[in-house]
């Protein structure tokens, strides 16, 4: 199903540089994810010390599989949102790495004890290119931008920073399109959020936020408390309704699944996905509001 939008964004970029219509979302492996089955790390290999990762919130490191693919692993309590968020976005059309949640993992050379859960990041199937930021852009009249913003309100990533938005050139020969602006490093999510920091992975604080609600006088308001309220203020109601549209046509079965590969258990996954579709509702509401305001 086409959602109906131009092919290309302001300044000659193609707009498939960010977001491509998933015309099979409704068979989209959310599972797998990005890559699929192929692209998964295997559990019972060696992986080689490269470097250990202290910045940020989360640490981790950077380490060679026996194949020779370069992984960042992550660990901490942004693992399990990263990657269910992650999934989400991708399963309506906006790139994202081939990232992966690994339960059980050993390392060579590098610190001594025990490998904790991480998330498994590739990096070798791609060069970096650069940051972009949310306010200056190539796509910041479009569609598909506006609604990637919305869609990340309603998973409540709380972390917009321009850090976290990068630039991919792709390196195989069949990766189309080969320049790609991502959302990276999503960790910041699922939970409430709160001034001027807020959670991460939490499903109780993510189930006390609504979404959104528009006003009387026809302003949007979010129920979003953090440290880019000017940029939330951008977002107009069909910005919401777009997103909120091609996200209701995941199946709870595939939601499940995006929650599933980041390690949640089935009650919290229930939760988490009867959230998501409430929050959905809340959304959609805008459109029979503004039509029964005719």
């Amino acid at each position: 199903m086409a959602v109906g939008v131009a092919t290309a964004a302001s300044g000659g970029h193609e707009l498939d540089a960010l977001w491509v219509d998933p015309t099979d979302l409704g068979t989209r492996d959310l599972f797998h994810g990005p890559g699929g089955r192929a692209g998964v790390p295997a559990s019972d290999v060696s992986y080689r010390f490269e470097s250990e990762d202290t910045k940020g919130h989360s640490g981790g490191y950077e380490v060679v599989d026996p194949s020779g693919r370069e992984w960042k692993v992550k660990i901490g309590d942004e693992v399990a949102s990263e990657i269910a968020v992650s999934r989400i976005l991708w399963a309506i059309g906006f790139h994202q790495p081939v990232m992966h949640y690994v339960p059980v993992w050993r390392m060579t050379g590098g610190p001594k004890g025990d490998s904790p859960p991480g998330r498994f990041r590739l990096e070798s199937d791609h060069a970096k290119d650069g940051n972009w930021s949310w306010d200056d852009n190539p796509f910041v009249d479009s569609r598909p931008f506006r609604g990637l913003l919305a869609a990340n309100l309603l998973l409540n990533n709380w972390d917009l920073e321009p850090d976290n938005n990068r630039i991919y050139q792709m390196k195989q020969a069949s990766a189309v399109p080969k320049r790609r602006y991502v959302v990276q490093d999503l960790g910041a999510s699922l939970a409430k959020t709160r001034w001027p920091v807020g959670g991460r992975n939490d499903i109780d604080g993510f189930e006390s936020q609504r979404f959104v609600r528009r006003t009387a006088g026809g302003r949007l308001d979010f129920d979003y408390r953090g440290p880019h309220d000017e940029l939330v203020k951008t977002l107009a109601p069909q910005d919401v309704i777009w997103a909120c549209r091609l996200m209701t046509r995941l199946t709870d079965t595939q939601l499940d699944d995006a929650f599933r590969a980041a390690g949640y258990g089935a009650e919290v996954r229930r939760r988490y996905v009867t959230k998501i579709r409430q929050k959905l509702a809340e959304g959609l509401a805008l459109e029979r509001d503004a039509k029964g305001a005719r």
